[in-house]
């Protein structure tokens, strides 16, 4: 067992994209470095309207926007113009990415389903994901599978137009094969009986009455947006940076900040083990301590498991890690430790110097502020403080 602290912890952000598998932590990392920013903003409003009008405000000093769709009253399901679209603009304009907080548990045919399809259709809007992997390991792959999917199907999209009705000449002008197609029909009538005469049987000469046209076209993908919304103002791109990548990201669930959590070790050890095998699709943890190159016998020691990650394996380590439970005390005061419902506080110095998370979560430290943008920036501040500080203890 390695007591040294693993390379990734001593790393710049900007140093670890070269070791990234998963090409949105990549961006994520470079986004990070960007915006001098790893604070994610847990956005737990109660309507529509106050999400948006949040995000637009936070947005430029965060990365990742932690929503929980379910939450919210008068979430727009419309795949174009509602909430999920409009958060997906204020992402590009602000420079973020959307972590949809659904702790999928469940078989993996129901999680795939709930995952890609469904009334929200998460997978269109959010970046990343999340999910408790009580029910197995192979709910991880039966998502990922989901999500390849559907990123196969983004780089066309196919447009129907039918029309109905009498041609008219003009309407065929510009199109000489479609001229050419309009004349021989007028030579030729289907009979019923499968010949064909330039007259029908009772001597009157053909003609055209209706004419059905169905049109397909296929429209290259070439921007790797989301679902646009209708206006145009919306197409704002955040300076920097390109726009982040199509591929989808899961963060699995392997600890909690509420007293009592019963996720322990070994649950903690299976989720290591299911982020190695699922590298292309898991991006990292929402964890209490940094896991990257941690080993069984660090987590559960009793734990008999036949099957292990080996030392190459565990060094190879390059996950994100997100914590939530951050929370600053007033200036002057001492730092909070509870809500009185279980959630236990950390300073984000704690979680990211001394425990090694990248990205902080915070949620009614800023939403609650009596100047939210302010907050988030003085979060932003301290959490990066807390990343430089890090980098200078390990150096």
């Amino acid at each position: 067992m390695s007591t040294s602290p693993h390379w990734s912890l001593k790393q710049s952000f900007a140093e670890r994209v070269e070791s990234s598998a998963h090409p949105l932590t990549s961006y994520l990392l470079r986004l990070m470095e960007v915006k001098q920013s790893n604070l994610c903003l847990s956005a737990d409003v109660e309507t529509a309207r106050e999400l948006l009008t949040l995000a637009d405000k936070v947005g430029p000093s965060i990365v990742v926007l932690k929503t929980h769709y379910d939450l919210i009253t008068g979430w727009d399901y419309h795949p174009h113009t509602g909430t999920g679209a409009k958060l997906a603009a204020l992402a590009r304009k602000h420079g973020f990415l959307i972590f949809e907080d659904r702790k999928f548990v469940d078989i993996g045919s129901t999680v795939q389903k709930q995952y890609t399809a469904g009334t929200a259709r998460i997978v269109e809007w959010a970046h990343i994901t999340n999910a408790d992997i009580h029910a197995g390991e192979a709910m991880v792959s039966a998502m990922a599978q989901a999500a390849q999917k559907w990123r196969e199907r983004i780089p066309y999209e196919v447009k129907t137009s039918v029309s109905v009705g009498t041609p008219v000449a003009d309407q065929f002008a510009e199109e000489a094969e479609a001229q050419d197609q309009v004349d021989e029909l007028r030579k030729i009538v289907p009979r019923e009986n499968g010949t064909s005469s330039a007259k029908d049987a009772d001597g009157r000469k053909g003609s055209i009455v209706s004419i059905t046209t169905v049109t397909q076209t296929y429209e290259p993908a070439d921007s790797p947006r989301l679902a646009k919304t209708i206006s145009e103002d919306d197409e704002t791109v955040f300076p920097g940076i390109e726009e982040a990548p199509l591929d989808r990201g899961l963060l699995i669930l392997a600890q909690m900040s509420s007293k009592g959590c019963l996720m322990d070790g070994k649950y903690t050890w299976e989720c290591v083990k299911a982020a190695r095998k699922n590298k292309d699709f898991v991006m990292g943890y929402v964890a209490q301590q940094n896991l990257n190159g941690i080993t069984k016998d660090e987590l559960a020691p009793e734990y008999q498991d036949e099957e292990t990650s080996t030392e190459e394996e565990a060094q190879a380590d390059n996950f994100i890690h997100m914590t939530p439970g951050c929370k600053l005390p007033p200036p002057g005061e001492s730092a909070p430790q509870g809500d009185g419902l279980g959630q236990q506080y950390n300073t984000p110095d704690n979680l990211v110097n001394i425990k090694g998370t990248d990205i902080a979560i915070v949620g009614r430290g800023i939403i609650t502020a009596a100047d939210p943008v302010a907050e988030a920036e003085r979060y932003r501040r301290k959490s990066w403080k807390a990343y430089q500080d890090r980098r200078e203890r390990l150096a």
